[in-house]
């Protein structure tokens, strides 16, 4: 058996890898940025683990061909797998009310592949690299999230008004002024009842009197249902 040894490393081609592991956090991240700039679900550190991820994934595919000796079954039970971890990391997936949960596990999952199939082929010290990278992403960059971005978990307003002349413009306007950010809104009119139903997509990262919400809303109809769900 061969006896593993530092002295047997090509370190040009551990620069190389360690700036391609680099430059990919570096994109990853920036594509998170706008992400969550836009209250997205997917986060930056998902982007980053994933950006990073198949990086390495990429410098195995081109590693393993130079160690296998032509031989074709190495390559194919690596992509074997990264598609089969694909399902697995989808199962880490969830949704809880209007908000996505599991996003970034399921991109650990799919590092977590990435690692160790890379340590199978011998890159121990890309491997380290990325490990390395991957535990920043996830103790600072949350830190950084949760800073820049305090609360964006997505909640539903439901309000209900009796008849037929209420301004849908002032109410999204007095919704907005309490302090809730609206994301979307869909509106059904009940002619049996003669009632109109206003549901928004909203954050409530900085609402704090619903007292106050609902008599300044009771201004502009009669609201006879108030509802947060998430």
């Amino acid at each position: 058996m061969e006896t593993f040894s530092f002295s047997g490393i090509d370190w040009n081609f551990v620069l190389d890898c360690t700036i391609k592991v680099l430059a990919s956090m570096i994109c990853g991240f920036i594509l998170g940025i706008e992400r969550k700039s836009r209250s997205q679900a997917v986060g930056i550190r998902t982007l980053v683990l994933i950006c990073v991820s198949s990086t390495l994934l990429s410098i195995l595919s081109t590693y393993i061909p130079t160690v296998s000796a032509g031989n074709a079954d190495s390559t194919r039970i690596t992509a074997g797998v990264i598609s089969g971890i694909g399902f697995l990391g989808g199962g880490a997936i969830m949704r809880q009310g209007m908000n996505i949960k599991g996003l970034t596990s399921a991109a650990i999952i799919w590092s977590a592949s990435a690692l160790g199939l890379a340590i199978g082929a011998g890159l121990y010290v890309q491997s380290a690299i990325v490990v390395l990278i991957t535990e920043l992403i996830l103790v600072l960059i949350e830190k950084f999230e949760r800073n820049l971005f305090p609360d964006i978990k997505k909640k539903g307003l439901h309000l209900v008004f009796e008849g037929a002349l209420v301004d849908i413009q002032k109410i999204r306007q007095t919704i907005e002024n309490g302090g809730i950010k609206i994301y979307d809104m869909n509106m059904t009119r009940d002619l049996s009842r003669n009632v109109l139903i206003l549901h928004y997509s909203i954050n409530l990262s900085t609402m704090k009197n619903f007292e106050q919400l609902i008599q300044e809303l009771q201004n502009h109809g009669k609201l006879t249902e108030f509802s947060i769900t998430d």
